[in-house]
Parts: C-alpha cells; sequence; structure tokens
C-alpha cells in the first residue's frame, strides 16, 4: 500500500503496446525462462469490465500471477466487525482459478480509525484472529497444483524509517509480540500457506494478508536497498525464526521514484535470503513528475531494467508483480531486464 502525494504514477496504460508485442515471449515467460514463479500485475474490480484490458489481464504470457488491489483488504471482507463478505473478492480469486494463475490475496487490511480505549490486548488480539481464521478459512485448500493462494501482507510495514517499531493501536495495546500473533494466526487457520507482514499506520488498525502455497511472508517499503530500516528488518526476521514463529519470505514493495532506485538492491535480496527466507517483488512502480517526456521515458525504462535484472539474479527472488499495467519503457525495460 502506497499513497500519492506531489508525484504521480505515469498513467498510460499497456493496452495496446501488450497487444501490439502479443506475438513475442510475452513477460510472464521471459520470468519463467529466467527461473522465475512468475511475473504479474495488480487488478482491481472495476477494470474486470474493461474488454482490451482483460484480454491481456488473462494472457498467460504476460501475467502469471495477479494481486486484487482492494477486493481481499479487512474493510472489504469485513466492513463490520463479525460481517463478513466475499463477493468481489471472489471475483478475483475465481478469475485467477480459471487462468491457473498464482494470487496473492492483497490485502486483508482493516482500516478502522479506533482509540486505544475502545481496545483491551485480549479484545483485540481475539478481533485480530478472528478475521485471519475467517478470511483464510474461505480460501483453505482450494488451491492445488495448478494455483497458489498467498497468504500474504499479516503485518502491514511494522517499521518506521529509523527501524523502530511503528506506534500504532496493536504495539501499544498488544505490543511487538501482534506480529508473531498474527503469523501463528494464519498458520493455525491455513497450515499450508505462506505469510507475508506490512505496517501499521498510526491512526488506523491496517492489517493485510495475501495467500500463496505453505508460505509465510511479511512486506514493506524502504527495505528494497541497504540501510537502517532494511537492517531493522532483518533483525525482525531473526527474532522470529528465533522464537519459532513462521516467517517464510519477505516482500519488496519497490514504489520508486524516477532514477531513486536504491543502488544495491541485488546486494540486499541476497542478504534476506542468507537468513532463510524468499523475497518477492511485490508492488512495483516508478513514478515522475507529468508531464513525461522521451528522456524521462528513456529513464525510467531502464529504471525497470535495474530492478528486474536485480530480482532475476537471485534464484530465491521468486518473481515480480507490477503496481498494474504501465506504460512502454515499463515493457520494454523488463524485458531487458529479464533477457
Amino acid at each position: 500500500m502506497f499513497m500519492f502525494t506531489s508525484l504521480v504514477a505515469v498513467s498510460v496504460l499497456l493496452v495496446p503496446f501488450i497487444t501490439a508485442q502479443s506475438t513475442g515471449a510475452g513477460l510472464n515467460k521471459l520470468a519463467k525462462a529466467a527461473g522465475k514463479l512468475y511475473f504479474g500485475t495488480a487488478t482491481d474490480n472495476p477494470e474486470l469490465t474493461d474488454t482490451p484490458y482483460i484480454a491481456i489481464l488473462n494472457n498467460s504470457n504476460e501475467f502469471g500471477q495477479i494481486t486484487p488491489e482492494n477486493s481481499l483488504k479487512w474493510d472489504a471482507t469485513e466492513p463490520n466487525q463479525g460481517d463478513f463478505t466475499f463477493t468481489e473478492g471472489d471475483q478475483i480469486v475465481n478469475l485467477a482459478k480459471q487462468n491457473g494463475y498464482v494470487i496473492r490475496g492483497h490485502n486483508l487490511e482493516i482500516i478502522q480509525r479506533v482509540t486505544n480505549g475502545q481496545w483491551t490486548n485480549e479484545t483485540l488480539t481475539a478481533v485480530l484472529q478472528n478475521h485471519i481464521a475467517t478470511v483464510a478459512g474461505r480460501y483453505k485448500g482450494q488451491f492445488h497444483a495448478w494455483v497458489y493462494i498467498v497468504l500474504s501482507d499479516v503485518v502491514n510495514e511494522p517499521l518506521n524509517d529509523d527501524g523502530s517499531l511503528v506506534s500504532d493501536v496493536f504495539s501499544e495495546i498488544i505490543g511487538p509480540e501482534y506480529i508473531a500473533i498474527a503469523l501463528r494466526a494464519a498458520r493455525a487457520a491455513d497450515p499450508d500457506v505462506k505469510l507475508w507482514a506490512l505496517r501499521f499506520e498510526s491512526w488506523e488498525i491496517i492489517l493485510m494478508l495475501t495467500y500463496i502455497c505453505s508460505l509465510r511472508y511479511i512486506n514493506d517499503f524502504g527495505i528494497e536497498g541497504p540501510g537502517t530500516k532494511a537492517t531493522a528488518m532483518q533483525n525482525l526476521v531473526k527474532s522470529l525464526k528465533a522464537q519459532g514463529v513462521p516467517i517464510d519470505g519477505i516482500g519488496f514493495e519497490s514504489h520508486f521514484i524516477l532514477n531513486e532506485i536504491p543502488e544495491d538492491i541485488q546486494q540486499n535480496i541476497e542478504a534476506f535470503v542468507a537468513l532463510g527466507v524468499e523475497v518477492a517483488i511485490t508492488e512495483l512502480d516508478i513514478r515522475m513528475t507529468l508531464p513525461s517526456t522521451a528522456e524521462l521515458l528513456s529513464q525510467q525504462q531502464a529504471n525497470y531494467q535495474t530492478v528486474i535484472e536485480a530480482c532475476a539474479a537471485v534464484s530465491q527472488c521468486i518473481g515480480v508483480t507490477l503496481w498494474d499495467f504501465t506504460d512502454k519503457p515499463a515493457y520494454s525495460g523488463i524485458v531487458a531486464g529479464f533477457q
């Protein structure tokens, strides 16, 4: 999850360009040829009525994985406490099943303005565990062999930029143990699932869960290159593993600004892999201030290539997900990165 402010993403959809390139190898085919599990994209329910868009989304040469942008978040699946709905989530899950795609069930996210006085350790823990059990239970055991459902983003972005734990209702009421509680609850809800984690905003409860066969992950931004926050995340992984808490992978969100790509992404992927976890690029986009120019688009292409090459070089970087379709330089840079 990432909120844009003064910078905006390049908004030209890749529909015409991918259509023109349909006779080529395709991004997913290139990713698999490079040893990756998938190349994927985020999508959202309103886009599923766009015929040209759907034709590309259903093209398994281009994509082999889908991330629902909103329909499996907490506010979509449990808009009121104890009141669950899965209509939109099921729509995207079923699309993935039909295509044989990996799906990251991004994200079982609670966005609920609360004050600490509304909760105790026991009541907040119970709400957390019930949400995980209900949503994970909804999709438990439905996917085998040809399609995966990834139970990820269990804790949404738990660290500040300085590496400290974000102050929010979970950390303040339950304490830092909330991360282990959430991961263990997701494991109990579906023992054959991997989990990822992301941060809680200070004035919201934000819990994000996503699903792939027998995995547990943590997902965050600002950890893509070496630095204080990345080191703190590595220490968190070490601590969780020492406690016997199930954690299998780290997600690099990768919401980048043009020409501000960390120089040592590959080195950092390798550092996390050395801890015994996988890595995935989970929300890749590279934004610029509009209007775009030929020079800026050329730089964007090179930036995409840098990120893709870093993942391609490390066998335990399992795949890359775009934060929905982007523009022609993105496509060209991704192709170059895998080649």
